[in-house]
């Protein structure tokens, strides 16, 4: 399947009107700068450009929340750099729920971070008040998650 069969599908399965649909996959076929795969099949892709094909799927119906797990993880130095300029420019309008373990996407696009640790809250802030916890966010989320004092 191509990415553009695949979008068509799941404009679909939302029940979209075909000029809905056919702006929606404009828009996210341009969010995510697809053109020049739209029409290969999709296993044919490289991890980037499928990171990028789940990407359009999941803006396709306009979400107020996108919730992304790890999407940087495999990518190449020049593919990371297009995820993240892609997100930021998403945030602007959508909230992005972003869960990594990849601290260096923390510091790079996050606004706000809530640090889980065993299924229990260890922090709720600023990357910049993880720095209270440490001199870097490394150090930080070690002393968070272990309990160790540095």
């Amino acid at each position: 399947m191509s990415p553009l069969a695949m979008l068509e599908f799941f404009a679909d399965a939302r029940g979209m009107s075909t000029k809905y649909k056919r702006e929606r996959i404009d828009a996210v076929v341009e969010i995510c700068d697809l053109s020049t795969v739209l029409y290969k099949p999709t296993s044919k892709l490289s991890k980037g450009f499928k990171q990028r094909v789940g990407m359009a799927q999941a803006l396709l119906h306009e979400p107020d929340v996108l919730i992304m797990d790890e999407p940087t993880a495999g990518l190449d130095p020049n593919q990371i750099r297009g995820v993240r300029a892609t997100l930021k420019k998403l945030s602007q309008t959508k909230t992005i729920l972003l869960s990594t373990h990849i601290l260096q996407e923390v510091e790079a696009m996050a606004d706000r971070v809530v640090m889980i640790n065993e299924g229990r809250l260890v922090y709720d802030g600023t990357v910049q008040g993880l720095h209270e916890h440490g001199p870097d966010l490394d150090a930080a989320f070690y002393k968070l998650t272990r309990g160790v004092h540095i």
